[in-house]
């Protein structure tokens, strides 16, 4: 599941995930409300979830407390994927359990950085969790 309110990001993901040639089904939702209401309906819930931390009406943090203190949730390993560097959110997230902390580059100069790091983290380490390989 990615839960991500920047467009590009999400084409960036699908693309990555498109060249693992694995069977996957990825699941999108734009903010914290609408992740919690999609998580809540499914059955099964997804192995892994990328989030945003700054995103509209309710951000990543603020969904990883909710998510944690949901019984039927708390488990989903989550990795946050953000363009803040700031270590109190680094902090706050590894608090709340988080499974890995990427940074995004920001800025259209350093676009291709963007792709080339969402590849890296598909290809060398979401490749190895989605086959059981980890």
């Amino acid at each position: 599941m990615l839960v991500e309110d920047d467009e590009l990001d999400v084409i960036s993901v699908q693309r990555s995930l498109k060249k693992l040639e694995l069977p996957y089904e990825l699941h999108t939702a734009f903010n914290g409300v609408e992740a919690l209401e999609l998580l809540r309906s499914m059955d099964p819930l997804p192995d892994i979830l990328l989030l945003d931390l700054n995103m509209p009406r309710m951000n990543g943090i603020e969904f990883l407390k909710v998510l944690r203190d949901d019984p039927r949730l708390k488990d989903i390993r989550v990795f946050i994927m953000t363009t803040s560097g700031e270590q109190a959110d680094r902090r706050a997230t590894e608090k709340l359990g988080v499974a890995g902390y990427l940074i995004k580059p920001m800025g259209y100069g350093v676009q291709y950085n963007r792709v080339d790091s969402m590849e890296h983290f598909v290809h060398f380490h979401l490749r190895n969790m989605l086959t059981g390989q980890e």
